[in-house]
């Protein structure tokens, strides 16, 4: 029976990081399953999900922690088995405005309120490309519970965003 990992991993930028951790992990046949690694703030920073033989699972846990001689901190914590149930369904939500403090405070609060899990998340921060000014990007996947109405929620949204000064659009996403 395979375990799963979700293993965190940052440190200084460098080549070779990733193929350091491929390393490591295939030693123990431990399968990459997912992953997201950035540059951030000059820093590399990346999570992974393996799964890894129970009998390989003791042993690549105290080796990923060795790697903190290579200069990168790992945190590693264990993945849960069961899936979510079918009691949600799969929303994507754009957002762009003008960067300010506070957008993914005021956002993640709203949807909380709302019992909205947000899967993933990806933001930017980029120049507009006329004013020169600093544009604010953001894109989620979010479980949004079934007995909460996509316009209900959108309607919501609209109103946090018109006192952001953000777009915000909400698409279902297909199940899968």
């Amino acid at each position: 029976m395979n375990k799963y990992l979700v293993i965190t991993v940052i440190g200084a930028d460098r080549p070779g990081l990733v193929e350091l951790l491929a390393r490591t992990l295939a030693a123990y046949d431990a399968n990459w399953l997912e992953s997201r690694m950035a540059k951030l703030a000059g820093r590399f920073a990346g999570m992974v999900e393996v799964d890894v033989p129970e009998t390989n699972f003791g042993r690549l846990i105290a080796t990923l922690e060795e790697l903190k001689s290579e200069g990168l901190n790992v945190m590693v914590d264990t993945g849960l088995t069961e899936q979510a149930g079918d009691n949600y369904h799969q929303v994507h939500l754009e957002l762009v405005g003008q960067d300010r403090v506070g957008i993914v405070r005021e956002i993640s609060a709203a949807l909380a309120r709302h019992g909205v899990n947000i899967e993933k998340l990806h933001t930017e921060s980029v120049s507009a490309s006329m004013s020169g000014e600093t544009l604010f990007r953001a894109w989620a996947d979010l479980h949004v519970p079934n007995d909460i109405d996509k316009d209900e929620l959108q309607q919501s949204l609209e109103v946090l965003a018109d006192e952001l000064m953000v777009d915000i659009n909400l698409a279902d996403q297909p199940a899968g």
